[in-house]
This record gives C-alpha cells, sequence and structure tokens, in this order.
C-alpha cells in the first residue's frame, strides 16, 4: 500500500466476526440445536462475516441478516423492537417497507458493544426458535470478549428448551 493511504477503518474485524459465528456455532452443537445461520455486521450494516451450517433452509441468511440490520437500524436488540412495537403493527409495516424488506423483529438480532458501549456492529442468527438463536447470538459475542445488548439472553431461553 502506498504509504500516503492508510486502511479503512473497520468498526468489526473479519477476525472477530469470526470468532462470534465460531462460538455461537459451538454453542449450538453444545445444545443440540437446529442447525443456524449467523451473519454479522459492522456498524456501517456491512457484512463481515457469515456462515450457514449444512441443514439450514434457503431463506436462513436473509432472516438472520435482517435480524442483525434491524437491531442496527433501530439501536436495539430485536427482542426488545418486538416487545416495544407489539402494539403498533402499522409502525412494524413502516419499518420493514423502510428496510426494503431487511428488518425481522423477533430475538436473534443483538448488538456488539465495545468497551465504551458503543455499537461497533451487530449479530443475526437464524435456525431454531427464536429465543435459541439470540442465545447463540449472544454466547457468540461474550465468547469473542464483546459486549451485546441484551447483555444476557432472556429468561425465555429455557422455557425454549435449552
Amino acid at each position: 500500500m502506498p504509504e500516503h493511504l492508510k486502511a479503512v477503518h473497520t468498526s468489526l474485524t473479519l477476525a472477530v466476526a469470526a470468532r462470534i459465528i465460531d462460538a455461537a456455532l459451538a454453542e449450538r452443537v453444545a445444545h443440540g440445536l437446529l442447525p443456524l445461520a449467523v451473519a454479522v455486521l459492522d456498524a456501517g450494516g456491512n457484512l463481515v462475516a457469515f456462515k450457514r451450517e449444512d441443514g439450514c433452509g434457503v431463506l436462513r441468511f436473509d432472516i438472520a441478516f435482517g435480524k442483525a440490520w434491524g437491531a442496527l437500524g433501530m439501536g436495539m436488540s430485536t427482542r426488545l423492537i418486538r416487545d416495544r412495537l407489539k402494539e403498533r403493527p402499522a409502525f412494524q409495516g413502516a419499518l420493514a417497507a423502510a428496510a426494503a424488506g431487511r428488518f425481522i423483529p423477533v430475538p436473534g438480532g443483538v448488538l456488539v458493544l465495545d468497551a465504551a458501549g458503543t455499537a461497533i456492529g451487530a449479530v443475526g442468527v437464524s435456525g431454531d426458535a427464536s429465543d435459541k438463536d439470540e442465545y447463540c447470538a449472544i454466547a457468540g459475542i461474550l465468547a469473542a470478549g464483546l459486549g451485546c445488548e441484551p447483555a444476557a439472553p432472556s429468561a425465555d431461553w429455557r422455557a425454549a428448551g435449552l
């Protein structure tokens, strides 16, 4: 690279994204969950890394991406989005239209936070029940040494059979 050029700064590196994905998938295996698709986006909504396990349906990428995109777009987890908008279906529809279909407001979209609490990206997981997807996303982020919103899975993940 020429001396006068500097590398473009990224909010979330490929190496970190890979650690998040691998840890989320290891958690899936440890609990015997259904095959997962995991998407990691940087703070600008760019796809940094994605893995889809054998056995996932063809829509799993779009759902995982939409969960991560929705979390970034609204600045909160998709669980919180779902809970806040459950009585506002018209607004949910408007958000989906504004996001060109990249808005999936169910658990499984989790913000990735740096040490200062700033969102540096998001993880979206799809493949099992939404509560289990969210559990794996959070486990992956924490295993990579980062913070997340929500900081811990909802108690609902236990009721979902984990």
